[in-house]
C-alpha cells in the first residue's frame, strides 16, 4: 500500500472503531500507530509516539485548562448563575418575552467567567426554567431557550473549545479568546430578536398564558448591587487583565480560579467534601482533554506523513468546487458529526484533516477557528446526540417534560445559529477586528 491509501485506511479505521464504541482517544492513538508502522516501521512509530507526548503537553499553556475548568465549577456552585440570572430578570421584566431574553443574556455573562456549555445548561435549567414557567412560559420554549443560549458557554471567552482549537492550530489562545467576543455578543442579540420574532409572530409557542398575574421577586437596589458586584469583579478580574495586556492566558486562569475561589468560600458554599470532589472533578476533566490533544498530536503527524492533507488540498482547491465548496462542505461535516458525537472528539478528528487545507486555501485560521466552534455548537442542539439537551432533561426530572418536546424548542435556536455562522461566513471582520489589534 502506498503512504496516501494507509492514510485513507487509517481514517476509515477511525470511523468504524468509534462506531463500534471504542474511546476516542485509544482509537486515535491506534490507527496512529498503525498508520505510522505501515508507512515507516515500528521504531519509527514508538519514537514518534514519544515525541509526541513529550511535545503536546509540555507547554505551560496546557495549565490554562484546569485552572478555567476550576474556576468554572467554583462558579457553578456558589450559585453565580442563578445571581446573573436574577439580575438579567430585575432589568428585563417589562419587556416582551423578558424572561427568554434575561436567560440569554444571563448565560452570555456566565459563559464570560465558565467556558462549559454543559455548565451553562445544567444552571439554567434549575434556575431558569422553572421561573419561565410559573410566570406563563411553556415549558418546551423555557428548556429551549436555555439549550439555545447554553451554546455562548462555548464561544464566548474564557472558553474550552477555543483552548483546544488554538492548541491543534498552533494559534493564540489570547487572540482566539479575542475572537470569540464578537461573534458571541452576535449570536447573543440573534437569540434575542429571535425570542421577540417567537413572542409576536407564534405566542401559543411561547407562552401557556398571555396574562402574566405571578409576582416577581423584590430585589432592592441594595441586593442588585450584592448580586452583581462577584459577577462583575470576576469578569473585570479575568477579562480585563487578560484584554488589558496584565495577564496571560495561564495567569488569567489562575486569577479567575483564585477569585472564584474566595467567592465561594465567602458564600460558604464549600464544604470540605466538595471541595475534594470539585478538584477530583478538576483533574478528571483535564487527564481526558489532554489525552484527547495527544491522540490528537500523534493522528495529525501521521495523516502528514501519508501525504492525505496535501492531497485533499489539492481536490478542493484545484478544482470547480474551490475554497470556499470546501468551507460549506466541511462545516456541513461537523454539524452532522455533532448528531453522533460530542463537540471535542469532532475537533480532534476533523481539524488534523482540514487545518492543511484550511491554511492551503488561504484562510485566516482565526476566523475559521470561529466558524469551527460554532458550527461544533450547533451539534449539542440537535438530534439524536444533542448533550444540551439531555444534561437539561436529566437537570429537570419533569416526567411530562419528553426529549422531543426540549428538541423542538432549541428548533428556533439552530435555526438562528445557522443565520449567525452565515453571517460570520460573509463578515469576518466581525471574528478578526479583536485578534488583529
Amino acid at each position: 500500500m502506498s503512504p496516501l491509501e494507509i492514510g485513507y485506511a487509517s481514517i476509515t479505521g477511525l470511523i468504524v472503531l468509534i462506531y463500534l464504541g471504542m474511546p476516542i482517544g485509544v482509537a486515535m492513538l491506534g490507527v496512529s500507530f498503525f498508520g505510522v508502522s505501515m508507512i515507516r516501521n515500528d521504531a519509527v512509530a514508538m519514537n514518534m509516539l514519544g515525541a509526541v507526548g513529550n511535545d503536546s503537553l509540555r507547554e505551560y499553556l496546557f495549565a490554562v485548562v484546569p485552572l478555567f475548568v476550576l474556576m468554572g465549577l467554583l462558579v457553578t456552585v456558589s450559585n453565580v448563575g442563578k445571581d446573573t440570572f436574577d439580575v438579567f430578570e430585575r432589568l428585563m421584566r417589562r419587556v416582551t418575552a423578558g424572561l427568554g431574553i434575561a436567560t440569554v443574556f444571563a448565560n452570555a455573562v456566565f459563559a464570560s467567567i465558565t467556558g462549559i456549555s454543559i455548565a451553562s445548561a445544567t444552571v439554567f435549567s434549575r434556575v431558569a426554567v422553572p421561573e419561565m414557567t410559573r410566570h406563563g412560559y411553556t415549558k418546551r420554549f423555557a428548556t429551549g431557550v436555555v439549550a439555545g443560549s447554553s451554546v455562548l458557554g462555548m464561544l464566548i471567552p474564557p472558553s474550552l473549545l477555543m483552548i483546544v482549537y488554538a492548541v491543534l492550530a498552533e494559534q493564540s489562545v489570547g487572540r482566539m479568546f479575542l475572537a470569540g467576543i464578537g461573534p458571541g455578543l452576535l449570536l447573543s442579540v440573534v437569540f434575542a430578536a429571535t425570542i421577540l420574532l417567537l413572542a409576536r409572530r407564534s405566542e401559543r409557542f411561547v407562552f401557556d398564558t398571555r396574562e402574566d398575574t405571578a409576582a416577581y421577586d423584590d430585589l432592592s437596589l441594595g441586593g442588585f448591587l450584592k448580586k452583581s458586584v462577584p459577577i462583575l469583579s470576576l469578569m473585570i478580574l479575568v477579562l480585563g487583565g487578560l484584554y488589558g495586556g496584565f495577564l496571560n492566558p495561564t495567569e488569567a486562569g489562575a486569577a479567575g480560579a483564585a477569585g472564584a475561589l474566595v467567592i465561594a468560600l465567602l458564600r460558604r458554599s464549600l464544604p470540605k467534601r466538595t471541595l475534594w470532589n470539585l478538584m477530583v472533578e478538576t483533574g478528571q476533566i483535564t487527564v481526558s482533554v489532554l489525552f484527547l490533544i495527544l491522540a490528537a498530536t500523534f493522528f495529525s503527524r501521521m495523516l502528514a506523513l501519508s501525504g492525505v492533507p496535501r492531497e485533499l488540498a489539492d481536490l478542493f482547491l484545484e478544482t470547480a468546487i474551490g475554497p470556499y465548496g470546501f468551507l460549506i462542505v466541511y462545516l456541513l461535516l461537523i454539524v452532522v458529526l455533532g448528531c453522533l458525537i460530542d463537540s471535542i472528539s469532532i475537533m480532534l478528528i476533523v481539524l488534523p484533516i482540514a487545518l492543511p487545507v484550511a491554511q492551503a486555501a488561504g484562510f485566516d485560521l482565526i476566523w475559521f477557528g470561529v466558524l469551527t466552534v460554532v458550527a461544533v455548537e450547533l451539534g449539542l442542539l440537535t438530534p439524536p446526540f444533542g448533550l444540551s439537551v439531555y444534561t437539561i432533561k436529566s437537570a429537570i426530572e419533569d416526567p411530562d417534560l419528553s426529549v422531543g418536546d426540549i428538541f423542538r424548542g432549541a428548533l428556533p435556536f439552530v435555526a438562528a445559529m445557522v443565520v449567525s455562522l452565515a453571517i460570520l461566513i460573509l463578515f469576518p471582520s466581525i471574528s478578526t477586528w479583536l485578534a488583529r489589534l
